[in-house]
């Protein structure tokens, strides 16, 4: 068994951690979340050194690496700066969908202005009363001559109020048993909103807060059929498919954020002193960053291993599922350890581990909540005779 990265996936990584440090600068973090506001110059910046949506083949404007290499990409944007990091990633994370589902024309039409950095897309799976579980919806699609009549509310949207355009998961059949496989997936323009489609920011939250977090109102928006993804009746098929290679690329961004907040607390271990010598001199801060070490190496290989199957084509649903369960768990325990040993100064944003906690607590939330995982695994577990 082969641990090691390739010369050219080695690459791939150094050149991604150094545009990010030198791009992603913490400074700028801080001064973005105060405006509330997408840095959307670092994400041309990164798309034109083709760090955006890597995976997405070379005909749409990709680099058609692998997933492990996309994993190596976003761990270094989120390493170097978790706010920045994160919001970069996410805003291209949607165009997995059009890439894997989409017809030759939505590829054409969408793909490259992703890849450029022209585009930033939306996932919009959750609804208010359904959260994690999208076994169930309210919204719904009804197809009248070549057209689908869109009503419904999808919550918890991330980058919706600056989204170009929109993936989203509604009820076609409403008479399917079980309901699921009555779903479908459409894509919606930035361009179709109006007085039959809002778009609602929901407000000041605890973190990623570089990203908008909005609320999608659907009041009989007419969404052309050609902007069906794939079949009808597929959507929940084409949204688990999704999930089970998001997870990996949450679990990347929870283990560079996870390693961002131990770089920041472990330089500073060693410049601030107490008792006359650095605290990392002592033997129980030292055990600390031992801890944190191996958490975040383990959670590292973990999601290693879950891109590597996705990439040789092996079903991935669990092992994704408990890359994303552990190190959304690690990336929030070791930021808060990092806000421990920088001790009071830790609490002010000015040393940025404060950001990186706060940030990090989203992991364990988005693209499925940690209970959900566990329950993923569980029933891969005992499913087994």
């Amino acid at each position: 068994m082969v641990f090691d990265l390739t010369d050219e996936q080695k690459d791939i990584q150094k050149a991604a951690r150094e545009f990010a440090n030198k791009e992603f600068l913490h400074e700028t973090a801080r001064e973005l979340e105060k405006k509330h506001e997408f840095p959307k110059e670092l994400y041309k910046k990164a798309a034109q050194l083709g760090f955006v949506a890597p995976y997405v083949g070379e005909a749409y404007g990709g680099q058609g690496l692998s997933i492990l290499e996309n994993a190596l990409i976003v761990e270094e944007f989120c390493r170097a700066d978790s706010s920045i990091g994160l919001a970069v990633d996410l805003a291209a994370l949607p165009c997995k969908f059009l890439y894997r589902f989409g017809s030759e024309d939505q590829k054409k039409k969408y793909l490259a202005k992703i890849t450029s950095g022209e585009y930033g897309a939306a996932i919009a799976l959750t609804e208010p009363d359904h959260g994690s579980d999208i076994t169930e919806l309210d919204t719904t699609a009804q197809l009248v001559d070549n057209h689908y009549i869109l009503t419904g509310t999808k919550t918890f949207i991330t980058n919706g109020t600056i989204a170009d355009f929109y993936t989203v998961l509604c009820q076609t059949d409403p008479n399917a048993d079980p309901k699921y496989k009555g779903m479908s997936i459409l894509v919606v323009d930035r361009g179709m909103i109006g007085p039959n489609f809002e778009v609602n920011e929901l407000g000041e939250k605890m973190g990623i807060n570089l990203t908008s977090s909005a609320e999608l109102v659907f009041n009989g928006l007419e969404v052309p059929l050609e902007n069906l993804l794939g079949k009808e009746g597929k959507g929940f098929y084409q949204a688990m498919k999704f999930f089970e290679e998001s997870k990996i690329e949450i679990a990347a961004q929870a283990v560079g954020v996870a390693q961002g907040a131990f770089d920041i607390a472990y330089k500073y271990s060693k410049e601030r002193k107490q008792f006359g010598k650095p605290i990392s001199s002592f033997q129980a801060m030292q055990h600390k960053f031992v801890d944190m070490l191996i958490k975040i190496e383990n959670a590292r290989n973990l999601v290693h291993k879950a891109a590597y199957e996705f990439d040789q084509g092996r079903q991935t649903h669990t092992l994704a599922a408990m890359a994303k369960l552990y190190a959304a768990n690690i990336a929030n325990e070791v930021t808060y350890e990092a806000v421990q040993v920088l001790g009071g100064y830790g609490y002010f944003k000015e040393y940025d581990v404060e950001r990186y906690y706060r940030d990090a607590r989203i992991l364990s939330i988005y693209e499925g909540t940690a209970e959900v995982q566990k329950n993923v695994i569980a029933a891969h577990m005992f499913s087994k005779n």
